[in-house]
């Protein structure tokens, strides 16, 4: 079971990515984001060792203490190869993500997270579909491509999630901003 320091959208602005979750879903072999019940996030960490699930804990709610909801608009789409390939939202350039998964990195020794997750590696992106067929890779990339819009989501908790199945163990609301 691994664990997973995430800031998630907890409310009706989540709905706009969770509509293209749906449209993205038709280039999957099986809707994944859906699947996992749980909303709209960026991971900032994921650790396959139990032994630093307290460690998790507490770097969750250092980072998260002083700290608001966090408005993060999205512009484009883009793409992990894979296999499988994967859509994700890309974030409209912030410091806050960047400075959270540095804390997060200097409280728990990235040797313990995996490689995506480490400094350096870590790419911010808000998941839209990871299962996407062989056969409608074509497809996905030219969705991506045309994507045209601007959408603003408001990440309003921070959380350790146990997966699978995606299970919240620890969490903290973020109060509004000033």
């Amino acid at each position: 079971m691994a664990i997973a320091i995430n800031i998630r959208a907890d409310n009706a602005s989540a709905n706009e990515v969770e509509q293209l979750w749906d449209q993205v879903a038709a280039f999957e072999d099986e809707p994944s984001m859906r699947a996992l019940g749980y909303r709209p996030h960026f991971t900032f960490a994921i650790y396959d060792s139990p032994d630093v699930e307290e460690a998790a804990r507490q770097a969750m709610l250092r980072t998260a203490m002083g700290q608001s909801q966090l408005r993060v608009e999205f512009r484009r789409i883009r793409w992990f190869v894979g296999p499988p390939l994967v859509l994700w939202a890309e974030p409209v350039a912030n410091e806050i993500l960047p400075r959270w998964h540095a804390s997060i990195s200097a409280a728990i020794d990235p040797a313990y997270c995996r490689a995506h997750y480490r400094p350096g590696n870590w790419t911010p992106h808000c998941t839209l579909g990871s299962r996407i067929s062989d056969g409608m890779r074509h497809d996905a990339i030219a969705f991506a491509r045309s994507f045209n819009r601007s959408l603003t989501v408001l990440f309003d908790v921070v959380d350790c999630v146990v997966f699978p199945p995606v299970r919240v163990v620890a969490e903290r609301k973020l109060p509004s901003g000033a």
